[in-house]
């Protein structure tokens, strides 16, 4: 297990340097830079030199690829273009409301799609089956801002129930943030929940046409004991895989999310540092989003190894 662990560590990092490569080469093709962002109609070209060797952007991107990574595996993401403050001080408030999102969302998501999920398998073939296929395959089909404007229209402004947007701060109480994000993350549920409810149902039912599950029946064991004791347990590896993957879109998919309802959240930061060409931010929320994506993705492949044991060996 330690070797394994040491490779997908390995690989993480590996693929995180690849990211960082991407979001590097994806910053330097935008359109426009800051220096023409900051002088607008005044800039001539002596002007626009003059700004740009100030920033620091007429060196070759290499060189400035190379210092910004160094920088960044010391814990140093260099300083906003835009309010000269330090990147750091910047990502924390949001990325910290961003992982309250997240886990609001993922608290609700997770259990609700797994019940919802062992249920379909046990009814398999009825309406309840038929029902949650059908509102499920609508969901996916449905765009998240086309779902957060929905429930903003009904539940916000016809109903009145909660707000349509979430204004949060750090000194918002708890139970204040919890209603105030409740549109937000009723967002992300429908859409998250829909996909980790039809790979439960469709693992359980891989499961129980092995020979094991036909002789619990043999057995006389009640058919949603059979799915709950012996299939569940054994259908875990492939539903962890996909229970992470959407928790890794609850942190890296937000972005749409948050600029709907205008939470204040990493991904509506880098909306921000776009639209005013802060690179060393839009550089910084990227990097961030792959890290937590790779570092799901490998926490999900360590914890499928361990619920199945026969992962552990090529063969």
């Amino acid at each position: 297990m330690l070797r394994l662990i040491a490779q997908r560590l390995g690989l993480g990092l590996i693929t995180l340097w690849a990211a960082s490569i991407l979001i590097f080469v994806g910053t330097e093709i935008l359109p426009g830079d800051l220096a023409s962002a900051i002088l607008q109609n005044s800039a001539t070209p002596e002007s626009l030199a003059e700004m740009r060797s100030e920033l620091g952007l007429d060196r070759p991107a290499i060189v400035r690829y190379g210092e910004w990574l160094g920088n960044a595996a010391r814990g140093d993401l260099g300083h906003s273009l835009a309010s000269k403050r330090d990147v750091v001080e910047e990502l924390s408030p949001r990325l910290k409301n961003t992982v309250f999102l997240a886990a609001y969302a993922a608290i609700i998501a997770v259990p609700l799609a797994v019940a919802l999920g062992l249920m379909a398998a046990i009814w398999q073939g009825g309406v309840y089956d038929r029902l949650v296929n059908f509102v499920t395959l609508l969901t996916i089909s449905v765009p998240e801002y086309l779902v957060g404007y929905i429930l903003i229209k009904y539940l916000s402004v016809q109903m009145g129930w909660f707000p349509s947007l979430a204004n949060v701060t750090p000194e918002t109480p708890t139970l204040d943030r919890i209603y105030l994000t409740f549109l937000p993350v009723m967002t992300l549920v429908l859409v998250v929940v829909a996909h980790m409810m039809r790979m439960t149902r469709a693992s359980v039912l891989n499961i129980m046409a092995s020979p094991y599950i036909e002789m619990a029946f043999l057995k006389g064991l009640p058919k949603w004991r059979v799915v709950v004791r012996h299939a569940f347990p054994n259908a875990l590896a492939p539903i962890i895989n996909v229970i992470a993957l959407n928790l890794a879109y609850l942190i890296v998919g937000v972005v749409v999310v948050e600029a709907v309802f205008v939470y204040p959240g990493l991904g509506q930061l880098m909306v921000d540092a776009v639209s005013k060409h802060d690179v060393p931010v839009v550089q910084a929320c990227g990097l961030v989003f792959a890290a937590a994506f790779i570092l799901l993705n490998m926490i999900a492949d360590i914890l499928a190894i361990l619920s199945n044991p026969r992962l552990r060996h090529p063969r």
